[in-house]
């Protein structure tokens, strides 16, 4: 799919669609809404619980008081935000969500000292987003679309556009390659866990491509399996749960 496609809002309708006539996918996003959901029972009462990225997300549905945002202009979504320039005072967020995005942001220092910013303390932020993992790495290097550098020095790249650009390797750089580095520049955003899980489902499922090979019928096997594999060897997941917490 060239760059011009990804980056074209008038998109957002095609990949809603999608991700609702896939149901095995849906559980899987609805999986990542739900640790939101738990996330945000964590953080202070106060403030304006924020979704970067938003694109074709649900998380509404399950969040109503959700503040959406995306960089590009998508029908529905509440606010156009770069995640770079926060548009919110300091000490405003209880909780800034993000799904599959970290990996696309071209400056994510840019963005972590405007979380360290705005984040109420107590405030967090929680990163789904792809791990380097023994099955994933080959999958993102050789079949994926969007580019792939672990060996990159720098957190930062030059980007083709909100969704054509990324570095696929980035949580993993900035949150277990360069952790010291991350929590002496940071050192007010706590590193409270990244856990990596989810091996095989989302591979099998498909993605935002439009085939599967994971019926609704086998979800719960695949659940089981995935959970499994994790268990028995962590770093094994093919994507990660990372949650930040700004300390006061």
């Amino acid at each position: 799919m060239p760059p011009s496609d990804l980056d074209d809002p008038a998109r957002i309708n095609e990949l809603r669609a999608l991700v609702a006539k896939k149901p095995a996918l849906r559980k899987l996003y609805d999986e990542t809404y739900a640790k939101y959901a738990a996330c945000l029972r964590r953080c202070p009462a106060q403030g304006i619980a924020l979704e970067l990225g938003s694109g074709a997300s649900f998380a509404k549905d399950r969040i109503p008081e959700l503040v959406t945002s995306d960089v590009i202009a998508y029908a529905g979504v509440d606010r156009v935000v770069d995640a770079t320039a926060l548009p919110f005072p300091d000490a405003s967020l209880r909780a800034v969500f993000m799904s599959n995005v970290f990996h696309h942001i071209p400056d994510v220092a840019a963005f972590l000292r405007e979380a360290e910013r705005c984040l109420l303390p107590g405030g967090r932020v929680f990163i789904a987003d792809q791990h380097v993992g023994p099955i994933s790495a080959p999958i993102l290097r050789y079949a994926h679309h969007e580019p792939f550098d672990p060996r990159a020095k720098r957190w930062s790249f030059a980007s083709t556009g909100p969704l054509s650009g990324a570095n696929g390797a980035l949580a993993w750089m900035v949150f277990e390659r360069d952790r010291s580095s991350f929590e002496s520049q940071f050192p007010k955003l706590r590193l409270e866990r990244y856990s990596p899980h989810t091996p095989l489902r989302y591979w099998l499922s498909g993605g935002l491509k439009r085939w599967s090979l994971l019926p609704d019928r086998a979800f719960e096997s695949a659940t089981r399996l995935d959970d499994l594999l994790v268990r028995v060897w962590p770093a094994l997941g093919s994507f990660v749960d990372i949650e930040l917490v700004r300390d006061g």
